[in-house]
């Protein structure tokens, strides 16, 4: 490692170590004993459980006390689809737009049509079914009803397909946006699975001409999963189209794991029970906001609104978000921020709201600000922090910078060491192991196809770091 990239990891690691432990922090006087406060402490505010409807919301700080003046701290949001048991799963109206590129050929294209037969015997009667299939040009299978004849003519139809041509995602997404439409009204569920492997060649080919037309599919009730096959497609561009599109994202290294995967996106689209949800932060005089972690964000004014996937049941999304406080008095009660939650509850299809609080009491007293800090929201906080110099070491990595890509992985140990400390090893024991796997699979990543593969790990862990649970296969 250079000295450069060696000082810059020391510096950031003693940076992450301060984040911590000593977040937040007051100075205290070396020599003077701690003076005894007989007057009990306020009693610190509880973690904040939303109104339960289809989403439950649990929220809570990673510091519920704080010193006097300016404080960081990291609120996180727990968002939970509820379960239904013994409900019939909602009827789909669905969309496989699959790449047959010439990259495609041989192996991931059988493979890849193997899943599409599967998907199709997952399918009821209720259910329809459009299969698109594009290279330089888009061809469809129209969308029909699945009954037990149209799916003897889908499977008939998914042996015809044949590798051809470039990569013309455009055409692929405006061709299932077209099946979709022509029965979206009738069903509660409208989702287009898009399957890719390289990187997009004919028809729009930029990056914010494609996510505009995900953006478009999204603003008229249609969701989109992503999912990456091998290391040529553009993984940036495909978890975008997964976020702005309200999906999952999935990423294989192996083709022959898509069946598994295309279940499992029909079992998340089949059970969903929330849709068009938005979680709000209002920050008071006084908050000031540092970053959302891992998500796009937009702020108008005092508000930060967060937009997220749809929900199936039991599906688990986390947002972290860095703020600023500011308390003055001691014993003060400080209000860090509002949260609002409005989604379209699709269990009993009524649009609801539910609001929550978060807040701060301030306190003269270190040790209370250290002995109250919340131990989940800290190994939250750390996760996501971890997320970004994961991106960070993945895009480093690509790029050749080795031992940076390294420095970064180091930093979060230690990040996970400290808040070991705060928690308890067992807590992040899996955190901790995880990115020993990923600074060995640094290590002995040799070939560009063997960077190109841990990269692509990397940026998957990443996302499930900043909590996209649920959202992330």
């Amino acid at each position: 490692m250079n000295r450069t990239v060696l000082f810059l990891s020391l510096a950031g690691g003693l940076a992450l170590t301060a984040l911590v432990l000593g977040l937040p922090q007051v100075t205290r006087p070396r020599t003077e004993p701690v003076v005894e406060v007989k007057t009990p402490p306020p009693t610190p505010p509880l973690p904040v459980q939303g109104t339960p409807g289809s989403l439950t919301m649990t929220s809570r700080l990673s510091h519920p006390y704080v010193p006097a003046g300016s404080s960081e701290v990291f609120a996180t949001v727990d968002l939970t689809g509820a379960e239904v048991p013994g409900s019939k799963r909602r009827p789909v109206n669905l969309a496989l737009v699959i790449d047959r590129s010439g990259s495609m050929s041989g192996y991931k294209l059988a493979q890849a049509k193997q899943a599409a037969r599967h998907l199709v015997g997952l399918l009821r009667d209720e259910d329809r079914l459009a299969i698109v299939h594009y290279g330089s040009d888009v061809k469809s299978l129209p969308s029909a009803q699945a009954t037990p004849a149209q799916r003897e003519r889908m499977l008939q139809y998914v042996d015809g397909i044949w590798d051809d041509g470039g990569t013309n995602i455009s055409a692929g997404l405006s061709a299932g946006r077209y099946q979709l439409s022509t029965a979206q009204e009738g069903f509660g569920v409208n989702r287009l699975i898009l399957l890719s492997d390289g990187q997009p060649t004919e028809g729009v080919t930029d990056d914010e001409g494609l996510t505009r037309q995900v953006r478009e599919l999204r603003a008229t009730g249609i969701t989109v999963s992503a999912i990456g096959v091998g290391t040529d497609f553009n993984e940036d561009l495909m978890q975008g189209f997964a976020e702005y599109g309200a999906g999952a994202y999935g990423y294989l290294e192996d083709a022959g794991q898509l069946a598994a995967l295309f279940q499992k996106d029909l079992q998340q689209a089949s059970t969903t029970v929330a849709r068009d949800v938005t979680l709000t932060f209002t920050l008071p005089s006084g908050t000031v906001l540092g970053e959302v972690l891992g998500y796009n964000a937009r702020q108008s004014g005092n508000q930060v609104m967060v937009s997220l996937p749809n929900f199936s049941a039991g599906q688990l999304e986390r947002v972290v978000v860095r703020l600023s406080t500011t308390g003055d008095a001691v014993g003060q009660t400080v209000r860090v921020t509002d949260l609002t939650l409005n989604y379209t509850d699709l269990i009993r299809n009524v649009g609801v709201e539910n609001g929550a609080a978060l807040s701060a009491v301030v306190t003269d007293r270190q040790e209370e600000v250290v002995a109250r800090q919340d131990k989940d929201a800290t190994v939250y906080a750390v996760r996501a922090r971890s997320a970004q110099n994961l991106q960070k070491a993945a895009e480093a990595l690509r790029e050749g910078r080795r031992d940076e890509a390294k420095g970064y992985i180091q930093q979060n140990q230690v990040m996970f060491k400290e808040a070991s400390t705060v928690a308890s090893p067992a807590a992040v024991a899996s955190d901790l192991a995880e990115q020993q796997a990923t600074l060995d699979e640094y290590e002995s990543a040799g070939s560009e196809e063997e960077v190109r593969s841990a990269t692509k790990k990397s940026k998957v862990k990443a996302l499930r770091g900043f909590g996209k649970v649920g959202s992330t296969y």
